[in-house]
């Protein structure tokens, strides 16, 4: 009887642990998750359940740093208290003409880690950058502060771009920022750190500073991706127009363009280019299989205002009121021939470009529209800066209005991160502040700055505190409005991810880890004259391969697959090439080999065989093991295996589910045991 009672309870304790283990994560489902929970793809999500209408093309403005203050700031100055953006003001609203949707509301914007030394180890933190914003909205899933389209375990994830190409549509990206900077890169490359510019870092080629710059193991010297300049021209979207010009002048270190520069890449790859020339810029047109690449400065583009630097509270009151004024070397000012590139020149361009194109006439496209430099004026204090850039990001929304039709396109407009101006009541004691004079309504606004955190080095000006860059970001929740099909979903609170899933379900992408796998289901690989086409691993960023001689069993050569940034980048929706020859003991003529080639995503791994048999032509699907996807390192087998692999694929959502039936068999064990006697007393 007493050891029956023993028993008994230990079964009920086994049986509480198990109930225990899974109660808190049914309530984290309902009440918070946890940073790992959420560090999955998707999990971040606010209206996952809301279902989205088909749209055939989808526009996102993003306005960076354009958090609530910046456009009121922007709107008071330009157009008085009581006025509104024709662009900017019009999306979302009920009344917009051709608009069947319109949705407006406000999405949370944490990241999960401050730096890329929280990869790994995801923690939710407040106040993200605009590379992990970017990834956000870009594939889905929260990542860590520097990571452009990687997860926080440094995984590629598949981006909208990506997506789009592979159902065939036509894609554009646009800036005023640099190309290769955080908010455009996240459509054009996955780099575990955002300032891995070019093969040689963030450089204009005369140097190198990748080490620095760059995950080394991301480099193409090293069996590497490549750098986000490299793989914008992998990804190959239909239109690319921003700055940078400078970062195309850095040299291959490797692979087939290696010793060229990244210009000379381009033209060789068939892209039509243009480098710094608005008139060239004016004057580009559709043509077949010949994607846009126009960079239209060294670095970030000019903004439209003069600087006007916040000062200290004494020498703010000594200025007093002051307006703003045109910026000569502004793009969008006409030149000698009449022609300007402004973003809203940009826009139109990028849409004209677009509709031109045939895939966009079955299939429709997807355009991105980023106005840049409010963050980087707000970050130095320059109030006119930033008006400028709002007031320009406003005539592109307009511009855009006048070129599509609202019934099959959504238009979206939101930021992706908050900043730090603010609008008070007179020059603050403790922050540096503006006083500027609205042309409109003659309202004296006083624009504050005062959230930098340490004083920059490289201020021009002492008497100026913290300037040049040294203002920071805010967490504060963001504004985001739509008009077209599918703006309903958004709508009250949602997250920054909610958008990626906005956009996706709009045209039909595949939103879904198991959608996006299956669009690698179709991949083929063949290999003439020692080259292999590989092709259809539309549901992979990245590919792995190994060369190996079929009659004696040695592997001639493989990719490095050490970090999930290393291997072959696909080149999205296109042919993926690798060359084999010159690969040492390498002879078709002489011997058989097996070329197996891994999406490093999907796990979808195709095997060909060629040389004395031919040339690669069959293909052999060899279905993926549990444990083959890139960053998925645990031997699986047995139990143990079966554990790893179920929340390698679904996450710690499931271990309370996990624990309670490993519990609950232990439980049915020991009750077993007891029954047989075994412990009885000898």
């Amino acid at each position: 009887m007493k050891r029956h009672a023993i028993i008994t309870g230990a079964v009920a304790a086994v049986t509480a642990i198990a109930t225990a283990a899974a109660l808190p994560t049914l309530a984290l489902a309902q009440d918070g998750k946890s940073a790992e929970q959420l560090a999955q793809h998707g999990a971040a999500q606010r209206i996952a359940t809301v279902g989205a209408a088909n749209a055939k093309n989808v526009i996102l403005f993003i306005g960076d740093g354009m958090g609530d203050s910046e456009i009121t700031v922007a709107r008071d100055y330009l157009k008085g208290a009581n006025g509104s953006f024709d662009g900017l003001d019009k999306i979302g609203q009920p009344n917009l003409s051709g608009a069947k949707e319109n949705g407006t509301g406000q999405y949370t914007t944490f990241s999960l880690g401050g730096s890329s030394k929280d990869a790994g180890k995801p923690v939710v933190t407040p106040v993200t950058d605009s590379a992990a914003s970017g990834s956000g909205w870009a594939t889905g899933t929260k990542t860590y502060n520097n990571a452009v389209s990687v997860d926080s375990s440094q995984n590629p994830q598949l981006n909208l771009i990506e997506l789009a190409k592979a159902k065939g549509l036509a894609t554009g990206n646009v800036t005023t920022a640099e190309i290769q900077d955080a908010t455009p890169a996240v459509l054009e490359s996955h780099s575990t750190q955002r300032s891995c510019y070019g093969p040689q870092g963030k450089t204009d080629g005369s140097s190198d500073d990748s080490a620095k710059r760059c995950d080394v193991a991301q480099l193409k010297q090293n069996g590497g991706i490549g750098s986000i300049s490299e793989q914008l021209l992998d990804t190959r979207a239909d239109v690319t127009i921003g700055g940078g010009s400078k970062y195309f002048n850095q040299t291959a270190q490797a692979g087939e363009y290696a010793g060229k520069t990244l210009w000379e890449q381009a033209k060789e790859r068939g892209y039509q280019t243009v480098e710094n020339d608005v008139n060239a810029f004016s004057a580009l047109s559709y043509k077949e299989n010949q994607p846009v690449l126009a960079l239209l400065g060294d670095g970030n583009l000019p903004t439209q205002f003069n600087d006007t630097p916040a000062l200290t509270q004494k020498l703010t009151e000594q200025r007093g009121a002051i307006q703003c004024s045109t910026n000569p070397s502004w793009l969008g000012n006409k030149n000698a021939a009449g022609n300007s590139a402004s973003l809203a020149d940009m826009t139109d361009k990028a849409i004209d470009l677009l509709q031109a194109n045939p895939k966009s006439s079955s299939n429709g496209f997807f355009l991105q529209v980023e106005g840049a430099s409010i963050d980087k004026q707000d970050h130095a204090a320059n109030a006119c800066g930033q008006i400028g850039e709002t007031d320009d990001l406003d005539k592109a929304i307009s511009a855009a209005l006048k070129k599509v039709d609202l019934s099959n396109t959504l238009i979206i407009v939101t930021a992706d991160h908050a900043h730090t101006s603010q609008i008070v009541g007179e020059p603050p004691a403790y922050a540096l502040s503006t006083i500027l004079k609205s042309p409109v309504d003659g309202a004296q606004i006083v624009v504050s700055y005062g959230t930098a955190t340490v004083t920059d080095p490289d201020a021009e000006d002492a008497s100026r505190g913290y300037n040049d860059g040294g203002m920071e970001h805010t967490g504060t929740q963001l504004r985001i409005a739509a008009s077209g099909p599918g703006a309903f979903r958004v709508d009250g609170l949602t997250d920054q991810t909610d958008n990626f899933y906005t956009i996706a379900k709009s045209l039909g992408l595949a939103a879904d880890t198991d959608a996006q796998n299956a669009l690698s289901s179709n991949a083929k690989v063949s290999v003439k004259d020692g080259v292999a086409k590989v092709a259809g691993f539309n549901g992979d960023a990245v590919l792995g391969y190994q060369l190996q001689d079929t009659e004696t069993g040695a592997v001639l050569a493989s990719s490095n697959d050490d970090t999930p940034v290393s291997g072959v980048r696909v080149a999205t929706g296109e042919t993926t090439t690798i060359d084999f020859n010159g690969v040492k003991g390498f002879d078709p003529s002489a011997s058989t080999y097996t070329l197996t080639v891994t999406g490093k995503q999907s796990g979808t791994k195709i095997a060909t065989e060629f040389g004395l048999t031919g040339n690669g032509a069959s293909n052999v699907v060899i279905a993926p093991k549990t444990g083959d996807k890139a960053g998925n390192k645990a031997q699986q087998a047995g139990l143990g295996g079966a554990l790893v692999g179920a929340l390698g694929q679904t996450g710690t959502r499931i271990l309370g589910t996990v624990m309670m039936v490993l519990a609950l068999a232990v439980a049915g064990g020991l009750l077993a045991a007891w029954r047989r006697g075994i412990f009885a007393r000898k």
